[in-house]
């Protein structure tokens, strides 16, 4: 094609050209997912779901204390009864890293079970000051339906009985992902 044919193009050759990177953003924006389920963690009891792994005074350090790490394989459900269907699991650890004991620092994935989300998970990662009533996480990474997912989720205390160390938490998440 020589020089003189480019030049006289007619604009309308140019549209496709215009439309394709509408096209592309039309059809790869990301999904948005909002999400509501409780987790419920039992440091007491038959169905003890989370367990005190190091301390200051070793294993039997209370999670209320400054330095306490414990592991977690606690229920998710679709509801705050335990005896809602569960859909997954919260596998992972929390550390009391505040110094006077009221904030933990959350690092667990949801492994999702049952539901429409079967075999997918969430990457949840950030403070959890459980004095306040609502709490702000992040939501770093996923698998499955959640590949490439960011996001961000709310923590309220559904339930919380501090004798006995067991809490349910309801967890709203909003993710976007492809």
């Amino acid at each position: 094609m020589s020089n003189n044919n480019l030049l006289n193009l007619s604009p309308n050759s140019f549209i496709p050209l215009l439309i394709l990177p509408f096209l592309y953003w039309a059809f790869n924006s990301p999904k948005k997912t909002n999400l509501t389920f409780y987790v419920h963690d039992y440091l007491t009891g038959h169905d003890t779901s989370a367990v005190t792994v190091a301390g200051k005074d070793g294993p039997t350090t209370s999670v209320l204390h400054f330095g306490t790490l414990v592991a977690v394989d606690d229920p998710v459900t679709e509801k705050p009864d335990p005896k809602s269907k569960q859909i997954g699991r919260a596998q992972g650890m929390y550390v009391n890293s505040q110094l006077d004991g009221k904030g933990l620092h959350l690092v667990f994935s949801v492994i999702f079970t049952d539901g429409e989300y079967k075999g997918s998970t969430l990457e949840i990662q950030g403070a959890d000051l459980f004095a306040m009533e609502e709490r702000e996480f992040s939501v770093v990474s996923g698998t499955g339906y959640f590949r490439f997912v960011k996001g961000y989720g709310i923590m309220t205390t559904e339930m919380l009985d501090i004798p006995n160390l067991r809490a349910v938490l309801k967890l709203h998440v909003t993710v976007k992902h492809y």
